[in-house]
């Protein structure tokens, strides 16, 4: 074969290949836009997070409001969604102010940003993140918002993966934009280390203390952390993923129950007297559980049958009880009002 006749091979083969991957992703888009049979209802209109007690969250369901943020009242979780215009990968919200991460396709690679919001959604700051979004939240006044991204890896349960995780004041608009950048003090010595990695920021009602994971030496800690000191102090071991109870006195987790594996069990731990309390659900959640008042958390888990969906589960914060299924093809929940 002549190399003239070569390089046409290659172009047809070429062309004959991006036509298959576009073909693909149309057909993709088309499945997106499609509700399916069993679906819960959406419908565009107005969300507000000044809206009182109401539950709003990321819709999972096929069609063209996947991704958007949606509400419905918190005494029917499963009632027909009101839509807004908002999408995002990971959302939370507080006080009327709302952190949304979202990613757009770029001309090189996905543009991830934290965009933050008011009550009424509008985009009051947006910042560039160095990597996937993976875990946000407001703090109970709104001044503070923290984000967590993947920089390298996608799983907290992937052999090495590296986090940066960022605190913004919304009132001044100053930004801590690595808080690996924050002084360790672990098991009580001062402590720093090149593997160091922190995520998963919960804050306390003083618009200052945080708990967070530290990650370094193959060990997680629950850390304690102070946004003006600008340190974390460790309180306890094998801890990811913190959620702080509105009444402030104890903090929901994620505990892994198998080294080396991505298998964890949610737990409740007393700061008071660090007392810990396994939940009723079994299965592995790799999440960061909200609480939907001081004896209820909510977490999303994989739907059944589906990779790339998931559906909110409640759970007893005391240990009794059996889990529950909130609402299908849904996460990151926000309590609202």
């Amino acid at each position: 074969m002549t190399r003239s006749r070569r390089l046409l091979v290659l172009a047809l083969a070429v062309v004959l290949l991006a036509g298959a991957g576009a073909a693909l992703v149309l057909r993709a888009a088309a499945r997106a836009d499609r509700t399916q049979e069993g679906d819960p209802t959406v419908a565009q209109g107005p969300v507000t997070l000044a809206r009182h007690d109401g539950l709003a969250f990321l819709n999972a369901a096929q069609g063209p409001h996947r991704g958007a943020l949606v509400s419905v009242p918190a005494a029917a979780p499963r009632a027909a969604r009101t839509a807004s215009g908002l999408t995002c990968r990971r959302f939370h919200a507080a006080a009327g102010t709302g952190v949304c991460l979202n990613s757009s396709p770029g001309a090189l690679a996905q543009d991830n940003r934290a965009v933050i919001v008011d009550a009424e959604l509008r985009t009051q700051r947006s910042f560039p993140l160095a990597g996937t979004p993976s875990r946000a939240r407001v703090s109970p006044s709104g001044r503070f918002a923290a984000w967590t991204v993947f920089v390298s890896g996608e799983s907290y349960g992937a052999a090495f993966f590296s986090t940066r995780t960022a605190i913004v004041d919304t009132r001044t608009w100053a930004l801590e934009p690595d808080l690996e950048k924050f002084s360790v003090v672990l098991d009580g010595r001062p402590y720093s280390a090149a593997d160091v990695n922190l995520w998963g920021v919960t804050f306390a009602g003083d618009d200052d203390t945080f708990y967070a994971t530290l990650g370094t030496g193959g060990q997680t800690y629950l850390v304690r952390g102070s946004v003006a000191r600008r340190s974390v102090t460790t309180l306890a071991r094998n801890v990811e993923c913190p959620s702080l109870s509105p009444d402030g006195t104890r903090v929901a987790y994620k505990k892994r129950v198998m080294r080396g594996a991505s298998l964890w069990r949610e737990h409740v731990l007393d700061l008071r007297t660090l007392r810990e309390q396994p939940l009723s659900e079994r299965r592995s959640v790799d999440d960061q559980a909200l609480w939907l008042d001081d004896r209820t958390l909510a977490y999303a888990l994989p739907a059944e049958g589906s990779v790339d969906t998931t559906d909110l589960w409640t759970v007893p914060a005391d240990g009794t009880g059996a889990p529950g299924i909130l609402t299908p093809a849904a996460s990151s929940p926000t309590r609202l009002g």
